[in-house]
């Protein structure tokens, strides 16, 4: 009877985990994900900049083309919708210049257009993640000067 009751007990303690194991394994998670996180999402941050940047090279292309089809790039108050919408004053337009409708930038934003611009014949930007003027890193404003 002693050998049952010896196979019984070893068989009980090898089906399961003590809570000290997996309090063990939930802390080594932990250490992970914070390793892990932080080096994730500011990949994420700089992925949206590259974003914005190849979003602001495109739409200056779209708008280049639109200018040589116009003599003229559109108005501050046309906007870059201009680029998908003929604008009722501009018979030689030749759109629409993109395939699909004027991106917002990577944040939800739309991109901010000023002709004449301050820094060139057009001002085409965005204020980056924070929305506001200036800032750093992934705040800092992406612009086409």
């Amino acid at each position: 009877m002693v050998v049952f009751s010896q196979t019984v007990t070893r068989q009980n303690r090898s089906r399961g985990f003590t809570l000290l194991e997996l309090l063990v394994v939930l802390v080594i998670l932990g250490l992970l994900a914070g390793y892990v996180a932080p080096k994730y999402f500011a990949q994420v941050g700089k992925s949206e900049v590259k974003t914005a940047k190849a979003q602001i090279v495109a739409l200056e292309n779209a708008l280049d083309q639109y200018r040589i089809d116009t003599s003229r790039y559109p108005s501050t108050e046309q906007g870059l919708a201009a680029l998908n919408t003929k604008p009722a004053d501009e018979p030689r337009w030749d759109g629409p210049y993109l395939k699909k409708a004027v991106p917002n930038d990577p944040w939800g934003k739309p991109y901010l257009y000023r002709v004449p611009g301050e820094h060139g014949e057009i001002d085409l930007y965005s204020l980056g993640r924070d929305g506001a003027p200036g800032g750093t890193g992934n705040d800092a404003d992406i612009t086409n000067w």
